[in-house]
């Protein structure tokens, strides 16, 4: 990976995470190296689910407030 490839992916991840978006790639990489022996959710799920950790509520239109 060239230089300003890495500098762009980080620079993206730093984004994403400032505005709240989870890094799925990351997730993915963790899950298989570190538990290998559980199911990966899928994008869709994860993404479900950190939403829910971070808002709460119940998935229709409840949230929390901090």
């Amino acid at each position: 990976m060239s230089k300003a490839a890495s500098v762009a992916r980080h620079l993206g991840h730093a984004a994403r995470m400032l505005v709240g978006i989870p890094d799925y790639e990351t997730y993915v990489a963790h899950m298989q190296l570190r538990h290998p022996d559980q199911p990966v959710m899928s994008y869709k799920e994860f993404f479900r689910e950190r939403q829910q950790a971070r808002y709460g509520g119940n998935g229709k239109g409840g949230m929390r407030c901090c």
